[in-house]
């Protein structure tokens, strides 16, 4: 009987090959169907209105103008008056009506009466936050003090990264259409299988009692999430109530300003960081006072140190900070990029402190990271130096060359976890030999519907256009989210086997023919044959004619929990940064980015390095102007549109330079998810370029040419080798 543990190296028709995406011309020809693309019959647009407060008690609401306007067919309360609202672009009311335009011109109309209170927008220190912050117990291992009092090199720093946005190309929404009872949402979510309940529970409440069996949902395509998308929200419960309501199908797609003022954003995190060395590099203390906001809610607790969690001695602490601005949501790898950028940052200064090359710095610590991350970190290291060129371009900080254009190298590590979720998956094999494969996940742009097909096919030798893939519909046996580089290890289990499984029946129906025992049969080539003996075989469809009239289904799982041979989690990768930076304008351009990469048995290379490449200008974007800006004032947000919430465009990228680490003692480990670990280190890699380049710090993210410049002015020059300096950074 055939197996289900992935093959050898050598036996692998389509595991690990340069696959394009299935769906890449149907894409970019336009014909793929985004949920913004749905249309119905009957079809109504709605709009939302929001508070135009950080901070208010809604004291009335008046709709009688909006519902006596041409076109209006119904109105939902979101929040009602008496309640407060905490963030502007708080959501306060749906309207419905025949037209965009219509009800957009309808929520103008609505008289909305607010008390305006105190607001606090803007996460200042923890001294100034006051009964704004929550500080968490302070972590201490070993003992800091002594750490530092054997320390003969110290550096002290102020490094951080502002609250940014998730800017989904597809921003937030859905389409609701009611059949009788049954309720079914075209929606823009990673999440196709776990949002029925929430709009069931959503909808319970308001006193429409649907169960969520009831609730369909169809996620056929969708444009990008980046962990924003895990929840119905209080707009998807209101576009099924507008549709209950009118009694016809609603559109409801949240405007630019709205989705980058409530529909998620990325916590800040800012931190002073002392941390010492002995002169020879290696580690001895840390200490570290962070904090940060996530809006009305937590933001989680970072962890610093961040990677060298073994260090000996190690003093943290964090300080929540609560403001009125939209709740955080899972930005991808959440919290690894803030932490990576204030570790790699605060250890790249105490390298210059000893003017020591940081690829020596930490190679030389690398006792003190995750232990069994250790020797990857060394042979990424090592690999990425040779790509990048390290020690020919490498130089101690400051370039000293003539000319108002400085360049320089920075370096950071990162980890990542990338289990695989819960999944399901059925396999049906027909007696005409078509295949299908039934899942209920979803495709966030990254080639998921591909990796499957991939796995599908390498089960059965066939090509990948021999399977059909159905995925993007709740009704599909249940799939996790897509979230935490989950997807990849939950659904290539699950479909690894549910093929096995209908193989190995197809197999028995097959082996009298053949005149020989199920197990001494293989799927290889489009043939079920005899192995090592292919004159003795039979075409995939003359073997699926032996069906009679009676197709195969057969079902797998990827456990909810415990070990799984098909997948395993818990990555490393390193990236490096090659800038240059002009000290007249103090723009900054990325010349060359290099990333090397574990994750375990890769499954399509072509997606797995294009989810590297797309996490690099992610990184980019980040480092060098991403900033979600608010006016203390006020208590608005002063950038809510892409033409002042800047992101970075093809020109600004630089050149990437992928590498893999596979072969023995990677591909044993199966498959590990690899969405997240990529983008964590791009901003530490070309804060500490830039750094190198012009010999002072910058010490927080967008590093913006105002920044560089005032760093320029600002910021001592580093001191000579060997002195020992307390109080700003190298």
């Amino acid at each position: 009987m055939a197996s289900e543990k992935w093959p050898e190296a050598g036996k692998r028709s389509l595991i690990g090959k340069r696959l394009t995406r299935l769906d890449g011309a149907m894409k970019s020809s336009g014909r793929a169907k985004y949920t913004y693309d749905v249309s119905r019959k009957g079809l109504l647009h709605g709009k939302l209105v929001f508070s135009p407060h950080a901070h208010a008690k809604v004291v009335s609401i008046d709709t009688s103008a909006a519902e006596k306007m041409p076109g209006v067919k119904a109105v939902q309360l979101m929040i009602e008056p008496g309640k407060e609202v905490q963030w502007q672009g708080q959501e306060i009311l749906a309207i419905a009506a025949e037209t965009e335009e219509q009800a957009r011109d309808a929520a103008r109309a609505v008289k909305v009466q607010y008390e305006k209170l105190p607001h606090f927008v803007v996460d200042a220190s923890p001294e100034k936050a006051g009964s704004n912050g929550r500080p968490l117990a302070e972590q201490v291992t070993g003992n800091p003090d002594q750490g530092f009092k054997e320390a003969e090199v110290t550096s002290e720093g102020t490094y951080g990264a502002p609250v940014i946005t998730h800017c989904c190309l597809e921003s937030h929404g859905q389409v609701a259409e009611w059949e009788g009872d049954n309720l079914r949402v075209w929606a823009s979510t990673q999440n196709v299988s776990g949002i029925s309940g929430e709009i069931s529970d959503g909808l319970k409440k308001g006193g429409v009692d649907v169960p969520a069996s009831n609730v369909q949902i169809l996620t056929p395509v969708m444009g990008g999430g980046f962990g924003s998308k895990f929840n119905a929200d209080t707009w998807g419960v209101a576009c099924a109530q507008l549709a209950k309501k009118a009694g016809r199908p609603v559109k409801m797609m949240l405007e630019r300003d709205q989705e980058l003022m409530a529909a998620g954003a990325r916590p800040s995190i800012h931190a002073r960081v002392r941390v010492g060395a002995k002169k020879d590099g290696t580690i001895t203390a840390w200490s570290s006072e962070s904090w940060g906001t996530g809006g009305v809610g937590p933001a989680g607790n970072p962890i610093l140190p961040y990677v060298f969690t073994r260090i000996p001695n190690r003093r943290s602490r964090h300080t929540r900070v609560n403001t009125n601005t939209g709740p955080a949501r899972a930005w991808r790898a959440p919290n690894h990029p803030q932490m990576c950028l204030i570790t790699m940052s605060a250890l790249e200064d105490l390298a210059a402190q000893l003017q020591m090359d940081p690829l020596d710095f930490f190679l030389k610590n690398l006792p003190f990271v995750i232990e069994a991350r250790a020797e990857s970190y060394r042979q990424e290291l090592l690999k990425g130096a040779e790509m990048m060129e390290w020690k020919k371009k490498w130089h101690p900080r400051g370039d000293k060359t003539p000319g108002h254009i400085k360049r320089g190298l920075g370096l950071s590590i990162h980890t990542w976890g990338g289990g695989g979720h819960p999944s399901n998956c059925n396999c049906t094999i027909r007696p005409d030999g078509s295949v299908e494969v039934f899942l209920g996940s979803q495709d966030l742009g990254t080639g998921t519907r591909t990796v499957i097909a991939m796995v599908a096919g390498e089960t059965l030798g066939l090509p990948v256009t021999g399977v059909k893939v159905n995925i993007g519909d709740s009704k599909f046996p249940p799939s996790g989210a897509s979230g935490g580089s989950t997807t990849v290890g939950g659904v290539s289990a699950s479909t690894r086997r549910a093929t096995t499984n209908a193989l190995n029946e197809l197999l028995a129906k097959v082996a009298p023919s053949l005149g020989v025992e199920p197990d001494k049969l293989e799927a290889k080539g489009g043939t079920i044959r005899v192995i090592d003996d292919a004159s003795k075989s039979l075409t995939w469809k003359q073997a699926c004619a032996k069906l009679g009239a009676t197709p195969i289904t057969a079902s797998g799982q990827r456990a909810p929990s415990g070990p799984d041979g098909l997948i395993s989690s818990g990555v490393g990768g390193i990236q490096m940064a090659e800038v240059s930076v002009d000290i007249e304008t103090g723009i900054v351009k990325i010349e060359k980015m290099v990333a090397v990469q574990d994750c375990g048995l890769i499954i399509n290379m072509k997606t797995a390095e294009s989810q590297v490449n797309g996490a690099m200008i992610m990184g980019v974007t980040y480092a060098l102007y991403e900033e979600k800006l608010m006016d203390e004032v006020t208590g608005q947000c002063l950038n809510p549109d892409l033409e002042f919430y800047k992101l970075a465009g093809i020109g600004d990228v630089g050149n990437f330079a992928v590498h893999f680490m596979t072969g023995a003692g990677y591909d044993e480990r199966g498959v590990i998810g690899l969405g997240e670990p990529p983008v964590i280190s791009p901003g530490a890699a070309i804060s500490n370029a830039v750094a190198n380049a012009i010999g002072v710090r910058v010490p927080t993210i967008p590093i913006t040419p105002e920044k560089v410049l005032a760093a320029l002015e600002t910021t001592p020059r580093p001191p000579s080798a060997g002195s020992e300096r307390e109080g700003g950074a190298a």
